[in-house]
C-alpha cells in the first residue's frame, strides 16, 4: 500500500507547494514509484512541473485513472493534474461522505502501482483539505518562521486530531517542517525552539532554508533539485527525503 502523505497548510506563503514538488522529486529519484496529486485549485503543483492544468479534475470525470496520469521529465514521477475550474472546485469543496468515498476509491485503485503518493492541498483547513486528510496515511505541515506560525499550527492539530478521531485510524502526524528558514534572524530561532519544545519528535530535523532557487525553479518547470542540485534548498529537500524514508 502507498504512503499517502497529505502537505497541507491552512496559511498561503509557507512552501506548502514548493515542499509537495521538490519532495515529490527527491522521493523519485531515490527509486520510489512516486505520484503528485494537484488539488490546490491555483495548479502551482501542475504547472511547476511544466504541466498543463487539465479542464475538469480526474477524480471528478469518468476518465480512467491511467490516461488523467500525466508523465513528468522524471522516469518514476507522474502528476494527476489540478483544474481551475470554478465548478470542479466546488464540487470538490462540497465535502461529505459521499465525496471522501470519492476520494479514497479513487487513491486506493489509483495508487496502487505507486510507492509514494503526495497531495497538495489549498491553503485552508476547509472541506477539500479535510477530505483529502481523511483519505490520507500522514499529514506533512509546513510553517514559516513567523511570529504567528504557533497559532496557526495549533489550529491545524486541532481539526487534524478530530479527523483522527472520526476516520478510521488511517491518519498519522508525518511531521512538522520549519521553512523560510534564515538563521541569522533571532525570531527564527524563537520559533524552532518553541516549536520543538512543543511538538518534539514530530517536528524534521530538515528545515528548508530561504534560497532564490528554490523560488526560481518552478518557473523553468523543474525542481530545485534539478535546476540548481548544489543549492542550499536542494540539498534540504534530499535531507528531507531522507528523513521522510526513515519514518516508513
Amino acid at each position: 500500500m502507498a504512503r499517502v502523505l497529505c502537505v497541507a497548510n491552512q496559511k498561503g506563503g509557507v512552501g506548502k507547494t514548493t515542499t509537495a514538488v521538490n519532495l515529490a522529486c527527491a522521493l523519485a529519484k531515490a527509486g520510489n514509484r512516486t505520484l503528485l496529486i494537484d488539488l490546490d485549485p491555483q495548479c502551482n503543483a501542475t504547472t511547476g512541473l511544466g504541466l498543463k492544468p487539465s479542464p475538469r479534475h480526474a477524480l471528478l470525470t469518468s476518465t480512467p485513472w491511467k490516461e488523467a496520469l500525466q508523465p513528468t521529465y522524471m522516469a518514476d514521477l507522474q502528476v494527476l493534474p489540478g483544474s481551475r475550474s470554478f465548478a470542479d472546485v466546488e464540487t470538490l469543496a462540497a465535502g461529505g461522505e459521499a465525496n471522501l468515498e470519492v476520494l479514497r476509491r479513487c487513491l486506493d485503485q489509483g495508487t496502487q502501482s505507486f510507492d509514494y503518493v503526495l497531495i497538495d492541498c489549498p491553503p485552508s483547513m476547509g472541506d477539500l483539505t479535510q477530505t483529502a486528510l481523511a483519505a490520507s496515511t500522514e499529514v506533512l505541515m509546513p510553517i514559516q518562521c513567523e511570529y504567528f506560525a504557533m497559532e496557526g499550527l495549533t489550529q491545524m492539530i486541532h481539526v487534524i486530531r478530530k479527523i483522527m478521531q472520526q476516520g478510521e485510524g488511517r491518519l498519522q502526524f508525518g511531521g512538522i517542517l520549519l521553512t523560510m528558514y534564515d538563521p541569522s534572524l533571532e525570531l527564527t530561532h524563537e520559533v524552532d525552539e518553541e516549536v520543538r519544545e512543543f511538538f518534539g519528535e514530530i517536528v524534521f530535523d530538515t528545515v528548508i532554508p530561504r534560497d532564490v532557487a528554490v523560488s526560481e525553479a518552478p518557473s523553468y518547470g523543474q525542481s530545485v533539485l534539478d535546476f540548481a542540485p548544489r543549492a542550499r534548498g536542494a540539498r534540504a529537500y534530499v535531507e528531507l527525503c531522507m528523513e521522510v524514508l526513515d519514518r516508513d
